[in-house]
């Protein structure tokens, strides 16, 4: 696993629960709005430390009994090659797992379901799943992004577990329409507006450099 951050204690990353977060590096997507660029950009990571996983088991361990759970973000956490792994431990260390996730590995999700791994899912849904909306905020042309999105979807819906569809709403890009839309879509399951902040994100240091 490449981690590049811990958050040791918080509460707002999993409602009700004092969890742990642990950041990994890299991700396919190029949000402008992005607080992470130091997890995204490649020239970034490079310059970044890394946290080795025995530090993070050795942190739980001490924290057993006080924390409640432990969030996985990023990045993008289902690009990591031993993501099934890492979480197979942290729930061995008896602590319930929530994932954040773009949705863009839907195998990666079907494993860590297949597994019971995974005890809530948060999934950032960009747009509505149209490649040009995509493509506004995320800043990647690839067809096969909203397939992948679109299973991820399905797989999380019927997972079973307990989960979380969210937007961040962007000035200039989710119109009226497209904020109707996904209400519309996902009326039927958990879904939030997240707002939008400015401010030291990936735009900002794309724009400066």
């Amino acid at each position: 696993m490449k981690i590049g951050g811990l958050v040791k204690q918080s509460f707002c990353d999993w409602e009700g629960k004092l969890s742990a977060v642990v950041f990994t590096q890299g991700c396919n997507f190029r949000c402008a709005y992005c607080h992470n660029p130091s997890l995204v950009l490649p020239e970034l990571i490079k310059t970044q430390p890394t946290i080795p996983e025995d530090d993070i088991f050795s942190f739980l361990k001490q924290r057993g009994g006080w924390l409640d759970a432990v969030v996985i973000s990023g990045g993008e956490p289902t690009m990591q090659a031993d993501l099934s792994e890492f979480i197979a431990k942290i729930k061995n260390m008896g602590f319930p797992v929530k994932l954040d996730t773009n949705g863009t590995c839907p195998e990666i999700l079907a494993l860590l379901f297949k597994n019971n791994l995974l005890d809530f899912v948060a999934m950032d849904i960009k747009s509505v799943c149209k490649q040009e909306e995509y493509e506004n905020v995320t800043g990647i042309s690839d067809c096969k992004v909203i397939t992948s999105v679109l299973n991820s979807i399905a797989l999380i819906i019927a997972s079973g577990i307990p989960f979380q569809f969210r937007t961040t709403l962007l000035p200039d890009v989710h119109n009226e329409k497209i904020k109707k839309d996904l209400l519309s879509a996902f009326a039927s399951y958990p879904f939030v507006f997240q707002e939008y902040r400015e401010g030291n994100n990936l735009g900002d240091y794309l724009k400066c450099n």
